[in-house]
C-alpha cells in the first residue's frame, strides 16, 4: 500500500493538506466532490469518497425450491455472515408450512434479523441493527458470560450429583450461537468495509483475532453440551477434585477473556500457567484411579475420564485465546557486550 507524506498548511484559519492524485483519480473524484472525515479512536483519521458503504442497503433474493430446502436454510445463513441487511426467500408455487416453519426457525436464531414481510410465496427478513453501534468486546464478552453460567450449572450438577443437565446447557448454548454468528457478521463486515472497521476502531490484526476468539468460544460452549450429556454425573470418583479442577478453569475462561480484550500479556501467561496446574492435578487424579477392577467402579472411572477429557478441551480454548495476546517485544536498543 502507497504512502504518503504532507505537510500541513495554515489558509486563514483553516488548516490544510493536499491529496495524492492517484487516490482522487480511483475514486472519481473532482474539486466539487464531497468527502467524508472519521476521528478514530487512536487519534488517526479516516478519509472517505463518499457515505455509500454504510447506507446502502445490501439485498440478497435466494430461489426457494422444496427439494432444496438444505441449500435454502445455508443461503439464509450464508447471507447474514456475508453482511446483507435485506434477505428475500421468493417461490414459484407455495411455501409449504413446514418449510415455512424451518425458514424461521433459522432465521430467529441470528440476532438482529427479523422478519418484515411473508405469504404464500415469500419471506422477507432484514437485519435491523446498526452496525456502527455495535461493539465486538461486548459481543465477545457476552458470549463468555453465558458459557461461564453453563460451566457453573455443571459443576453444580457434579457437586449435587444430578444425573444430567445437557437439555439445560444445551438450550443456553443456542444463545452463544446467536451471538457469536453476530460478532462474525460484524467482523466480516468490518473486513469488507474500512470505513465501518475504523468506526469500530478494529484493525486488520484485531478483526482476524476476535474472529478466532469467538470461534474458540464457541467450541467451548459446545464441549460444556457434551459436559453435561456424561451418562451419569451422579457417579464420579473424585467429585471433590473434579470440582477443584473446574474451578481452576472457570479461573482460566475469566483470566484470557480479560488478557485478550485489555491486551494484558501478564494475564496471559498466568491462564498457561493455571493449565499446567490443571494438568498436574489431572494427573493425580487419574494416577489415583488406576487399579480399579470392580465392574462398578468401572463405570464410575469411565465416567470421571469422560468428564476430565471434556474439561480438557475446555481449558485448552482458554489457553489458546490467552495465546492470541501479543507478545511484549523490549522496545530498548540492545547494547553490544
Amino acid at each position: 500500500m502507497p504512502r504518503y507524506v504532507r505537510r500541513l498548511q495554515k489558509i486563514g484559519s483553516s488548516y490544510l493538506i493536499s491529496l495524492p492524485v492517484e487516490w482522487i483519480k480511483r475514486n472519481g473524484l473532482d474539486k466539487a466532490s464531497i468527502l467524508t472525515l472519521d476521528a478514530n479512536k487512536d487519534n488517526s483519521i479516516s478519509l472517505f469518497s463518499s457515505d455509500e458503504s454504510l447506507d446502502t442497503l445490501k439485498e440478497a433474493n435466494l430461489s426457494y425450491t422444496s427439494s432444496a430446502m438444505d441449500s435454502v436454510v445455508n443461503q439464509v445463513y450464508g447471507a447474514y455472515l456475508l453482511g446483507y441487511d435485506m434477505i428475500r426467500i421468493r417461490a414459484s408455487s407455495p411455501i409449504t408450512f413446514d418449510d415455512s416453519d424451518r425458514i424461521k426457525n433459522a432465521i430467529h436464531k441470528l440476532a438482529g434479523l427479523e422478519i418484515v414481510d411473508e405469504d404464500a410465496f415469500k419471506i422477507s427478513a432484514q437485519f435491523l441493527l446498526d452496525a456502527s453501534t455495535l461493539d465486538a468486546e461486548k459481543i465477545l464478552r457476552r458470549m463468555s458470560s453465558i458459557v461461564d453460567g453453563m460451566s457453573r450449572d455443571i459443576m453444580e450438577a457434579i457437586r449435587r450429583k444430578e444425573l444430567s443437565i445437557r437439555k439445560v446447557v444445551g438450550s443456553r448454548d443456542h444463545e452463544v450461537n446467536r451471538q457469536y454468528f453476530l460478532l462474525v457478521r460484524l467482523i466480516r463486515s468490518a473486513m469488507m468495509d474500512q470505513r465501518l472497521a475504523a468506526k469500530l476502531n478494529l484493525s486488520n490484526i484485531d478483526i482476524l483475532d476476535y474472529r478466532i476468539a469467538a470461534n474458540l468460544i464457541e467450541n467451548a460452549g459446545d464441549y460444556i453440551v457434551d459436559l453435561g450429556g456424561v451418562q451419569d454425573l451422579s457417579r464420579i470418583r473424585y467429585a471433590e477434585k473434579i470440582l477443584e479442577v473446574g474451578s481452576l478453569v472457570k479461573r482460566m475462561q475469566e483470566g484470557s477473556v480479560a488478557a485478550f480484550t485489555t491486551r494484558n500479556r501478564s494475564e496471559s501467561v498466568s491462564v498457561v500457567g493455571d493449565y499446567e496446574r490443571f494438568k498436574e492435578i489431572v494427573n493425580s487424579i487419574k494416577e489415583a484411579s488406576a487399579g480399579i477392577e470392580s465392574k462398578r467402579d468401572t463405570a464410575s472411572t469411565i465416567n470421571m475420564l469422560n468428564v476430565l477429557y471434556a474439561l480438557d478441551k475446555i481449558a485448552r480454548c482458554w489457553v489458546d485465546i490467552a495465546d492470541l495476546v501479543k507478545p511484549v517485544y523490549l522496545t530498548a536498543p540492545l547494547r553490544n557486550a
